[in-house]
C-alpha cells in the first residue's frame, strides 16, 4: 500500500530571513518502514471522538504512522480493529495522531512543515500546537495555534486559526488561504508554517504571508494565552462535527506525506537588538 509513494523531495536551507535559527528538527529520514522517533513523538490512543465527534481510532501500528522514502507517511484506513470501541460503537477507521508533549515544547519561534495532505469528503489533517499547561489549564485555556487545517470538502483551502478562553470552537479567529484556479492542496507538497512573537503570530503558506494576530483580535475581555511553552501535533482525522463524516466518494486508505517539521528561534543578535 504505501511502497507507492513517491520519495519526498530534499529540502533544505533556513527560512528566508536570517534572524531565525533552527532549534528542533524532524528530517523523517530513517530507513523505509520504519517507525516515528520515539524520543521526538508519542502517538496517542484511542476513538473517544477527540472532543470533536470523530470517527477514527487512533493507534501507535506502523499500518498508520510510518517512514517512507524520506516521509512521515500517516494513513487513515477503513477497517474495523479488532478490540477498537469508538464513542460510537466499533470504530470503523484507525488513524494516527502524534505530539511532542514532554519531549519538545517551544515558546516563540517559526513552526514550519512541508506537507502533502489527503483528499476526500470526512478528511481532516493538521499540523497544530497546544500549550503544554493544558493539564493544569485545560482546553482551551492552554491556548492552541492550528498552523493548517483542512477539510475535505474544501480541497483548495486551508485555515490557520487561534483558540483561546471565550474564543474557541466556531468562536475562534483565524483566516483561511486559498489556491488560486481551484488547485488542489492534495496534487503537491506545501509548506506552512507560523511565526509566533509575543504579541503577534503570523501565518503563511508557501512563504505567502496570510493572516496576522494580536492582542487586539480578541474579543472584548478576553486573555491571549500565547506566552508560554506549547507543543507540536500532526493528526489525520476522519469525519467529525466540522468536515462530516466520509460518504461514497471518499476513496481509502488516505495519506497524510511530511517531508520535515522544523522548529525556528529568533537568532541570538536579533534578540540582542534594541
Amino acid at each position: 500500500m504505501l511502497a507507492s509513494v513517491p520519495a519526498c523531495a530534499p529540502q533544505g536551507g533556513q527560512p528566508q530571513a536570517a534572524s531565525w535559527e533552527l532549534a528542533w528538527s524532524d528530517e523523517f529520514n530513517g530507513p523505509d518502514a520504519s517507525r516515528i522517533d520515539p524520543t521526538r513523538w508519542t502517538g496517542e490512543l484511542g476513538g473517544q471522538g477527540w472532543g470533536n465527534r470523530e470517527r477514527q481510532y487512533y493507534t501507535q501500528r506502523p499500518e498508520n504512522a510510518t517512514i517512507e522514502k524520506g516521509c512521515l507517511v500517516i494513513t487513515a484506513i477503513k477497517e474495523n480493529l479488532a478490540g477498537s470501541r469508538c464513542w460510537y460503537g466499533p470504530c470503523e477507521y484507525t488513524s494516527a495522531r502524534l505530539k511532542t508533549q514532554v519531549k519538545f515544547e517551544q515558546t516563540y519561534g517559526r513552526f514550519e512543515a512541508r506537507i502533502q495532505i489527503p483528499s476526500g469528503q470526512g478528511m481532516w489533517p493538521a499540523f497544530w500546537l497546544l500549550g503544554s499547561n493544558i493539564l493544569d489549564e485545560g482546553w482551551p485555556a492552554c491556548g492552541e495555534i492550528d498552523v493548517m487545517e483542512n477539510i475535505g470538502k474544501e480541497p483548495s483551502t486551508v485555515r490557520g486559526t487561534l483558540h483561546g478562553p471565550g474564543y474557541s470552537g466556531t468562536g475562534s479567529i483565524g483566516a483561511k488561504h486559498s489556491l488560486p484556479q481551484g488547485q488542489r492542496f492534495s496534487a503537491d507538497f506545501h509548506v506552512f508554517a507560523a511565526e509566533w512573537e509575543p504579541q503577534t503570530i503570523r501565518w503563511y503558506v508557501d512563504d505567502q504571508l496570510y493572516q496576522t494576530r494580536t492582542p487586539a483580535d480578541l474579543p472584548a475581555g478576553r486573555r491571549w494565552v500565547f506566552d508560554h511553552p506549547f507543543f507540536i501535533l500532526l493528526n489525520l482525522a476522519v469525519g467529525g462535527n466540522w468536515p462530516g463524516s466520509p460518504d461514497a466518494t471518499t476513496v481509502f486508505p488516505q495519506t497524510m506525506r511530511v517531508d520535515y517539521i522544523r522548529v525556528y528561534q529568533r537568532s541570538a543578535k536579533q534578540e540582542s537588538k534594541p
